[in-house]
């Protein structure tokens, strides 16, 4: 395993019982994630994206696979039994600040409790911590006093990176953290949480829908369809070479500003359908149901990853 790895998964698999059958939401996912960058993990609801997110915070076990994380812990385990060193180097920003900060707790006690559980600091200067912390997010020491209601959503959101920063961590998980947010708002959070992992060297997952954000802020993008990864590639490549016809029909639907923008759109694909019940994933390829490329063998055969090059792997039976 390369030393610059951060987290390896190999061949995570996650399937819920339901009553409709067997949701198979993540099925055979690999990657890696290096050192100090952000991977993108993107994909319509339903894809597993966020799945694959709470499988590595430890909120779901996984039914099969690895998750190995700075070539030393296995991830594998819940959460309950994971060391307190490992919860507290990996840590979540949600989607909505609204449903996970209290909304019974004044905003010093949120960001104080995990320096009370991981014992990062004196007691005697936790307060003046979360002050700092508090700044360094761009809120001012008032916030300290306030409750999360109080709080516009942005602002709730610094919040809640701010908690997230408290216990010192070198992962975070942003698991669709701007998607709740008003575009100004959106800007604020984008702008500190780059600035933050320049500062603190963090390494981040975004799982996202967005691709505008996508974009902004990351290095790497997964394109993630009904539990499998059908494409990965370095950021720029991927926007200006998608290869994929799921990724094309993504891409596709983005609103552009620029005639720059219109020119490097993918032409002649559109978003058509919509994506199948993970209960009965088509067969061969998921994604020949709403694919205008499809051949008889993508609806037989599930195709393999196939490598363009050494940063660029697609899985499509049309560049076998």
């Amino acid at each position: 395993m390369q030393d610059d790895i951060i987290l390896n998964v190999s061949d995570l698999k996650k399937y819920f019982n339901t009553a409709e059958g067997v949701v198979r939401a993540v099925d055979g996912v690999s990657f890696n994630i290096r050192y100090g960058e952000t991977l993108a993990l993107v994909g319509e609801s339903g894809s597993g994206k966020t799945t694959t997110g709470h499988v590595i915070m430890g909120f779901y076990s996984p039914d099969d696979g690895k998750i190995i994380y700075k070539n030393r812990y296995d991830l594998s385990a819940p959460m309950k039994k994971r060391p307190l060193e490992l919860k507290r180097d990996i840590q979540i920003v949600f989607q909505d600040p609204g449903t996970s900060l209290n909304p019974k707790r004044l905003v010093k006690d949120i960001i104080s409790l995990p320096l009370l559980i991981h014992k990062t600091i004196d007691k005697r200067r936790i307060y003046d911590k979360v002050a700092e912390l508090l700044e360094y997010v761009g809120l001012s020491e008032e916030f300290m006093f306030k409750y999360p209601h109080e709080l516009g959503g942005g602002e709730k959101q610094l919040v809640a990176v701010a908690r997230a920063l408290a216990p010192q961590p070198s992962f975070i998980i942003l698991d669709e953290s701007t998607s709740a947010l008003d575009v100004s708002s959106q800007a604020k959070v984008l702008n500190t949480l780059v600035k933050i992992q320049k500062e603190l060297q963090l390494t981040y997952l975004l799982i996202t829908h967005d691709l505008g954000v996508v974009r902004n802020i990351s290095q790497r993008v997964m394109i993630m369809y009904l539990g499998k990864i059908y494409e990965e590639a370095p950021t720029e490549k991927f926007f200006k070479s998608p290869m994929h016809p799921y990724t094309q029909m993504l891409l596709s639907s983005i609103p552009t500003l620029s005639e720059e923008d219109e020119k490097i759109k993918p032409k002649g694909i559109e978003s058509i359908g919509e994506i199948p019940s993970a209960v009965k994933p088509p067969n061969g390829c998921r994604f020949h149901t709403r694919c205008p490329f499809a051949k008889p063998v993508c609806s037989q055969r599930d195709p393999p990853d196939i490598v363009l090059d050494s940063n660029h792997i697609v899985r499509c039976w049309l560049y076998e």
